[in-house]
């Protein structure tokens, strides 16, 4: 065996071998003491942007889930003004009926009783300018959608929280054929040899029937007049007269192509083709037309902005003729306030919720009534008629009420509470790849630290033997 001095070939190999050694013992070191197997781009780029990438995703659902829940308190909170304001609606129903109780209530009474209904007036209204979630207002409107219709024959009746903001001039309603009612007109008159034979006239609307057999002798006046009071008697929403020929038109109340009903009669060729068979007539339509130009839904009398359109959910009624040559009637302005959640994990991922202004001079409008009240806060119960009107007015406002919190009840169960746990399952998921992916098994980092540390110590103690080999020749001296 030759011995060199200046030639260190096993002392370089053992350093060579240390060094390598020292790199792989500092990756273990990032192993053990981090959370990460990926912590630098330089070995593993492209896998470095994948594990960003999912670090940003797990902290956006991180995040999603408590915007949801904030979402979630928010609504809950509103639903539970509205419930107080239901309560209150009712005990105001029971003060009118109790008012309607004329034969036993003295003026005391009666004032007594109007007293308590304009306290609860002011209540309803002081609810709806105190709910709040922080410094936000929830039922002042102020988280509504609102609108107004400008043409003759043209209303605004509402809009969603999907529905965009309109441009400054309005979204341009056009109208290219007006709703019809379904109705009928008999094939012959009712002449006076059927009226004194009998002759029996049946209508037929959904569940609800009037079969009708005429007093011989009447006339055409009584018998539409009878025909009438039995109808409104059974609920059913026909109208019916006869035109200047003796032939009887029958006609429903509501437009659009969703309602009908049936007629026949004991006279072949009267009402009915065949004696008592009943004819379909559903021969109603719904308004044809665009809003902003883009498609919209008939619904009778109703244009609805057509889903994924910028007037989605916009509902205007138009009550006027249809002009073929110039088909615009009119314009609606839209200003759209309704809350945005941002509920996903991802740009555009959010719910809007719109939350009705709830106040006394906005319920119960335009319900039709004999002492010419206007909204809730006209109700006057120290007369009878009063009475009986405030009822009908504290349905439709009950009925308001109930609408606007089952609609937020329905989004905070199927919108927020959905989500928040769909959200859990993908946060879950994802972290679970991201750990397979991207984070440090701790077992295995650990053993190979230890695998790294024992290799090390053993290199630097065989680069110390390496070293003192050239040494060796001073022992042949």
């Amino acid at each position: 065996m030759s011995l060199r001095i200046n030639l260190k070939m096993a002392a370089k190999s053992a350093r060579r071998n240390l060094l390598k050694n020292d790199g792989s013992l500092g990756r273990a070191l990032e192993h053990v003491f981090g959370d990460a197997k990926i912590n630098r781009a330089s070995p593993v780029s492209a896998e470095l942007v994948i594990a960003e990438q999912m670090r940003a995703q797990v902290s956006g659902l991180r995040q999603a889930v408590a915007n949801s829940e904030t979402a979630a308190a928010l609504v809950g909170t509103a639903e539970a003004s509205l419930s107080e304001l239901s309560r209150l609606l009712i005990g105001m129903r029971q003060l009118a009926l109790h008012a309607a109780n004329e034969g036993a209530e003295d003026s005391a009474m009666l004032e007594a009783d109007q007293a308590e209904i304009l306290a609860a007036l002011d209540s309803i209204d002081r609810i709806s300018q105190s709910a709040r979630f922080g410094s936000k207002s929830l039922l002042d409107g102020s988280l509504d959608v609102e609108g107004t219709a400008t043409g003759r024959g043209l209303v605004f009746v509402g809009a969603d929280a999907e529905t965009d903001p309109s441009p400054r001039q309005g979204y341009a309603v056009e109208i290219f054929r007006v709703a019809s009612r379904p109705r009928t007109t008999s094939g012959t008159a009712l002449t006076q040899d059927m009226i004194d034979d009998g002759e029996t006239i049946g209508l037929v609307e959904g569940d609800k029937s009037v079969e009708y057999k005429v007093e011989p002798g009447s006339s055409l006046d009584r018998i539409a007049r009878d025909l009438r009071e039995a109808l409104e008697a059974e609920g059913m929403p026909l109208g019916v007269r006869f035109e200047e020929d003796g032939r009887l038109t029958v006609a429903h109340r509501i437009f659009g192509s969703g309602r009908g009903f049936a007629v026949y009669s004991s006279t072949p060729g009267f009402l009915s083709k065949e004696a008592e068979v009943p004819v379909s007539v559903k021969n109603g339509r719904d308004v044809l037309g665009t809003i902003g130009g883009e498609k919209a839904v008939g619904d009778g009398q109703t244009l609805i902005g057509a889903p994924g359109v910028k007037a989605e959910g916009l509902r205007v009624r138009y009550e006027g003729k249809a002009d073929p040559v110039s088909p615009e009637v009119g314009r609606v302005v839209v200003g759209n306030d309704a809350a945005v959640f941002q509920i996903g994990g991802e740009s555009g991922q959010a719910a809007k919720v719109a939350i009705t202004e709830i106040a006394a001079d906005k319920l119960a409008i335009g319900v039709s009534n004999k002492s010419g009240f206007g909204s809730l806060k006209d109700l006057d119960v120290r007369s009878y008629q009063g009475a009986l009107d405030s009822v009908m007015l504290l349905d439709k406002a009950i009925e308001q009420v109930a609408a606007a919190g089952a609609g937020l009840g329905a989004v905070r169960k199927h919108t927020l509470v959905t989500n928040i746990a769909n959200l859990n399952v993908a946060k879950v998921n994802l972290s679970h790849s991201k750990f397979g992916f991207a984070d440090s098994e701790s077992a295995d980092a650990l053993s190979d630290y230890t695998k790294c540390r024992i290799v090390s110590r053993s290199a630097a103690a065989l680069l110390a033997q390496a070293n003192q080999k050239p040494s060796q020749v001073l022992s042949l001296i």
